[in-house]
């Protein structure tokens, strides 16, 4: 994919613009030949690479490995924080007064705690930023009973 340059400033698809003394409509840089833009000093420049700030500076540029990691067990510790803090509740219940939680949630609470250690385990085992990436995208955590079935 390319983008359009006029002097030094990125110009939109579908948008006017005004060269010079010049007014052009929103759709002529999508009518005009290679030609006519370079007449009045529209360059064509690649996209810049695209890049996931979470993991990298820049470009080809990770950000530092161990760092990483650190931040997302943090983050996978919180999504276990929020994932059993909603049932919790029903542990303060039958801890008070006896009655019992549903099997399900029982279930529920099991296996977001393996899941968060399995996840936090696959996190500390990446070799490198583009391992980590792989890991991140696919963490694997349970459906919440209340949405099964929805």
């Amino acid at each position: 994919m390319t983008m359009f340059m006029l002097n030094g400033q990125p110009l939109q698809l579908d948008i006017p613009f005004i060269a010079g003394d010049t007014q052009y409509p929103a759709n002529w840089l999508r009518i005009a030949t290679l030609e006519e833009k370079q007449a009045i000093g529209i360059t064509e420049e690649p996209d810049p690479v695209r890049y996931d700030d979470r993991f990298y500076w820049g470009p080809d540029n990770p950000k530092d490995l161990s760092g990483l990691k650190a931040t997302w067990i943090t983050n996978v510790n919180q999504i276990a924080y929020s994932m059993l803090a909603q049932s919790d509740w029903m542990v303060t219940r039958k801890a008070e007064i006896g009655v019992d939680i549903p099997d399900n949630w029982v279930a529920y609470r099991a296996q977001v705690r393996i899941d968060c250690a399995l996840n936090k385990d696959l996190i500390t085992q990446a070799a490198d930023t583009e391992a980590l990436v792989e890991v991140v995208m696919g963490l694997k955590w349970p459906t919440d009973p209340n949405l099964r079935g929805v």
